[in-house]
């Protein structure tokens, strides 16, 4: 008899909660019955809603003395979902908002699917940066086969480049419309794709048409990226995620050429594009396969969407539902309003003009090197690949570097008597970034035959070294000067960046032979001398520049601005 008595009262437990769920429930006499049970208790703006399988963890609970509101059940899977009733424009909307502890929010996804997410999009990251500069390594031999010109071979790269710095500005808006995993498979099956028809292009047209295509495809991987990483990462454990992204970004447009070179010299310039095409392919597979939605947005939206076809309550909406803007005005945020702040930023404009050289001197030593080492030393062209190699271990030492910024960085949040301002990014960047003037000089004159090679090896990882922390330092401090509006900040630098570095390819061969190697780079060492100082007026004046400027007006600083940003504070001083 007892084993049949904990069953019942375990039933009777589940039917008494579910009648005590019923009679909390608030009738409205002037909608439908069926629609009576899912409106929210018009005496409370706020609320709850669950249903389904979700619903069994909260039978019980003492919903009308929670603050956040009575608990209400629907017929369908809900996870528990806080709402509250928001009036505009004359309607009113029940507003869906994540619960602290609800797994669907990016942002309590586990450390190790983060850490995934993180890893498939450095990668895919890596591998466009890679396809960027691999293109270079072939040129000559393409050119020779199609008949044309190096100079009109030249032109992939600003094809690439250019279309590049374009395409964020247009691409940027449908993320908001359709989320982020639909363009992120959409435009790298794309990418991909494009690798055949560089493979097999049989005129000069085809290629660059081609190459253009890859560059407005491969924008996913240098630019939308660190977007991501905001859906997911909160602010204090964002720092160390987007230098990974810096370091995978510079590390895959120098570290081409080390392979390209030797593909090139033994099977031919088609099959650096074939081999790089076919080493994407089981990472679209994997991307497609694992990477989920990241904006947490979409998925309120989603619910939302459910809610309302099950319930038949068109009020419920997501948050994104109501900020929703034409498509219209969305291109006007993303491509006026970032030339806009670009021109009229003093911050935008002198970052973003000092990354755009850094990234201009990082094409041009695709030029560079090959007059050093093969030109001066004789080497064949496999073998001035190898050189690189030091860039790409500069790169990897500013990275551990980093991990120094990050903890002044820390120590002075933790410090209760110090601020944190946009300026304590910048410590980081006013120590690494004088390597990058001080070893262009040196790398200068030491490139001529006589000198052993070994010099302008080692001379080359510094330089890529500050490049690092120009690249670091300007996101970072960027996203922290202007808030809700760095988005639009980082994508007019992003503009300058991407078209030096598409220009500067077109002159580099000529300017260092005609100008010879050591005065052109002589030039570019006084040019880096002069922006080197960015940093440290910034860091002595930025706060007047932020207060001057209405579009840093958002981060006055204080809980308020934390808990609507999700920012640091950065008050003015």
């Amino acid at each position: 008899m007892a084993t049949y008595e904990a069953p019942i009262a375990a039933q009777q437990m589940q039917e008494n909660a579910r009648e005590q769920f019923a009679s909390k429930d608030t009738s409205t006499p002037d909608l439908p019955e069926s629609k009576q049970e899912e409106i929210l208790d018009k005496n409370s703006t706020k609320g709850r809603i669950v249903g389904g399988s979700f619903a069994n963890d909260h039978y019980g609970s003492d919903s009308e003395s929670s603050e956040e509101g009575p608990l209400k059940e629907v017929d369908i899977d809900m996870p528990l979902t806080l709402t509250e009733i928001m009036h505009k424009d004359g309607h009113e909307y029940v507003i869906l908002k994540f619960t602290d502890d609800d797994r669907e929010n990016p942002f309590n996804w586990s450390k190790g699917r983060k850490a995934f997410i993180t890893l498939l999009l450095c990668l895919m990251t890596l591998f466009i940066g890679l396809a960027t500069t691999a293109y270079s390594s072939g040129i000559n031999r393409m050119c020779s086969d199609l008949g044309v010109s190096t100079e009109l071979g030249q032109l992939g790269l600003f094809c690439f480049n250019f279309a590049c710095a374009l395409a964020p500005l247009f691409l940027a808006p449908f993320c908001e419309l359709v989320g982020r995993r639909v363009i992120y498979v959409g435009a790298y099956a794309c990418f991909v794709i494009c690798f055949i028809g560089l493979a097999l292009g049989k005129n000069i047209a085809t290629i660059l048409v081609v190459r253009a295509l890859e560059g407005l495809f491969g924008c996913v991987g240098t630019i939308l990226v660190g977007g991501t990483f905001s859906d997911i990462y909160r602010p204090d454990s964002r720092a160390v995620t987007m230098a990974c992204f810096s370091y995978v970004t510079i590390l895959g447009t120098v570290g081409a050429s080390i392979y390209a070179g030797f593909i090139d010299e033994t099977i031919g310039w088609r099959w650096i594009e074939g081999i790089q095409g076919l080493a994407n392919l089981p990472l679209l597979a994997l991307i497609a396969i694992c990477l989920r939605e990241t904006r947490g947005v979409v998925t309120l939206h989603k619910r939302a969407k459910q809610l309302r076809a099950a319930t038949g309550d068109e009020r419920y909406r997501a948050e994104m539902d109501l900020e929703a803007k034409g498509l219209k005005e969305m291109l006007h945020n993303s491509s006026v309003k970032a030339v806009k702040m670009l021109i009229t930023e003093p911050v935008v404009f002198s970052f973003g003009f000092w990354i755009a050289f850094a990234w201009a001197v990082t094409f041009l030593f695709l030029s560079v090197i090959p007059i050093t080492f093969e030109e001066n030393h004789g080497w064949n062209e496999g073998v001035a690949g190898l050189p690189y190699i030091s860039l790409c271990l500069g790169v990897t030492l500013a990275f551990g570097a980093n991990f120094l910024q990050i903890r002044k960085y820390n120590a002075i949040l933790r410090s209760r008597d110090r601020k944190i301002l946009p300026e304590s990014r910048l410590y980081g960047v006013m120590c690494g970034a004088a390597f990058l003037p001080i070893w262009l000089f040196v790398y200068s004159f030491i490139q001529y035959g006589f000198i052993p090679w070994i010099a302008p090896v080692l001379a080359l990882a510094p330089i890529a070294f500050g490049i690092f922390f120009i690249l670091e330092s300007t996101y970072s401090y960027t996203s922290d000067c202007y808030g809700e509006n760095s988005s639009s900040a980082i994508a007019g630098q992003g503009l300058m960046r991407n078209t030096l570095g598409a220009v500067s390819p077109l002159f580099a061969s000529q300017f260092f032979h005609n100008v010879g190697s050591q005065y052109a780079g002589l030039i570019l060492a006084l040019f880096a001398t002069a922006l080197t100082f960015i940093p440290f007026i910034m860091f002595k004046y930025g706060h007047k520049l932020r207060e001057r400027s209405k579009l840093a007006q958002t981060q006055k600083g204080g809980e308020e601005q934390k808990a609507k940003t999700g920012l640091y504070t950065a008050p003015f001083v």
